[in-house]
């Protein structure tokens, strides 16, 4: 017999809560993620990369479950391994995989099981899977930014970084600048640099995108902490356009001085808002090649922004490479990081051993794919509003929905909440 408590009086209506209602999860729409799977196969893809050593006699879930669980956990907000503690009676969860959930020492075990030459592998198999997306595309933008991920444990290589004033893994990522897939991601040592291995993965990419599209235009795009002369180089004997920011130094100033302190006198001292573009050659000592540099010298209304960048797109102006194409990095770069780190959790890198986080960091940008998957789906449904969500919103409004599930011999009913407000947006979903 259920016991009943009283929570409280509301009036003289007494309120009772007990526990004899349905099995009822708050992740139902994760069927919606089940069928962008069956469909595109993305985790299956990689699940094939991943070797399986252990014994036959202790399988119980195999590697494509172990990563559908975990890639889904983490899209409907659970963070961590830890977290199967809460699901272990989750229906929906169970439904969609097959069977009970992993345990939390099976999740770790595997998430441990990882290491340099299977990481490798993965990061090869991501690369082939975004060439092999290119096909009837006749240029591309690629995005390079990296972010930082403060660590508070015994992390190996978890290093101190000077320019972050804080311990932490250095993350890379390679991003589509037109359609936000991203093209690889790299974690690394918290001491390294901005630029560090970057020129070489690049390097590796472009040769992989070459060999299937060798006409293919490449234009790439970069802050200033990715201006070095073997990316000039690379450049050079790939044919690749770019526009990358270039830190300020005394040279870069002398041939600005002018126009700076025009625009100091005519608009910063009346506190107006303004931008100038001069462009001019500039060579810096370790470089092999004069480029040309172009310089945005603003007053913003509150004093002076002079702001330096290196580019060889041809045809257009300083002011349109800068405005039309470079600050879009903001969003299609930077905002795409935000999601990938706070959203999908690639910030939660616990593990001892450098290669099983590299792994967690790669299972959260899994997740980000598998958004980027719904994203699309979500711009070819009638309502316009959601076109432009990002992934916080698609989990809190469309994916972590009440439902309850009823099964027969024949058929398994998903009944989802009456009081869903994206009732008709989630059915669109289905039919696309």
């Amino acid at each position: 017999m259920d016991i009943k408590y009283t929570a409280f009086y509301r009036r003289k209506q007494e309120i009772l809560i007990d526990f004899s209602a349905e099995e009822v999860s708050s992740d139902g729409a994760i069927i919606l993620l089940e069928r962008i799977e069956r469909k595109h196969k993305l985790l299956k893809y990689f699940s094939q990369v991943i070797p399986d050593t252990r014994h036959d006699s202790y399988i119980k879930h195999d590697v494509y479950k172990l990563l559908k669980q975990r890639v889904y956990m983490l899209m409907q907000g659970y963070e961590d391994a830890n977290d199967v503690g809460y699901l272990k009676n989750d229906v929906v969860f169970q439904d969609v995989l097959g069977s009970k959930l992993a345990s939390q020492p099976s999740i770790s075990r595997f998430e441990n099981s990882i290491d340099k030459r299977v990481i490798f592998n993965l990061l090869y198999a991501w690369v082939r899977r975004y060439v092999k997306s290119l096909k009837g595309r006749d240029s591309i933008v690629i995005d390079i930014d990296a972010t930082d991920d403060p660590t508070h444990g015994a992390q190996q290589l978890t290093l101190y970084n000077g320019f972050y004033e804080q311990y932490m893994y250095n993350e890379l990522f390679f991003h589509d600048g037109e359609t936000g897939q991203i093209i690889v991601p790299v974690l690394r040592p918290g001491n390294s640099h901005s630029n560090k291995w970057y020129v070489s993965i690049l390097k590796r990419v472009i040769k992989l995108i070459r060999e299937s599209y060798p006409n293919i235009k490449i234009t790439i795009r970069a802050d200033s902490g990715f201006s070095c002369a073997p990316f000039y180089s690379l450049a050079n004997n790939f044919d690749l356009k770019y526009a990358i920011g270039i830190a300020s130094n005394n040279r870069l100033k002398n041939k600005t001085k002018r126009a700076e302190k025009a625009v100091r006198q005519l608009y910063a001292s009346n506190n107006l808002k303004h931008q100038h573009f001069v462009s001019f050659a500039y060579k810096a000592d370790s470089w092999e090649f004069e480029q040309t540099c172009h310089a945005k010298v603003e007053s913003t209304g509150k004093g002076m922004n002079v702001r330096y960048f290196i580019s060889n797109i041809p045809d257009l102006t300083s002011r349109e490479i800068y405005r039309d194409f470079y600050v879009k990095r903001g969003d299609t770069s930077e905002n795409r990081i935000k999601e990938v780190k706070n959203m999908c959790y690639s910030d939660r890198l616990s593990c001892h051993k450098f290669w099983p986080n590299f792994f967690r960091m790669l299972l959260s940008s899994l997740a980000y794919e598998m958004f980027l998957l719904l994203k699309n789906k979500l711009r070819r449904t009638s309502a316009k509003d959601v076109w432009n969500w990002q992934v916080e919103t698609i989990r809190s409004r469309l994916l972590k929905v009440g439902a309850v599930i009823k099964k027969s011999k024949r058929r398994v009913y998903y009944k989802l909440s009456k009081s869903f407000v994206y009732q008709d947006i989630f059915i669109e979903l289905f039919k696309t």
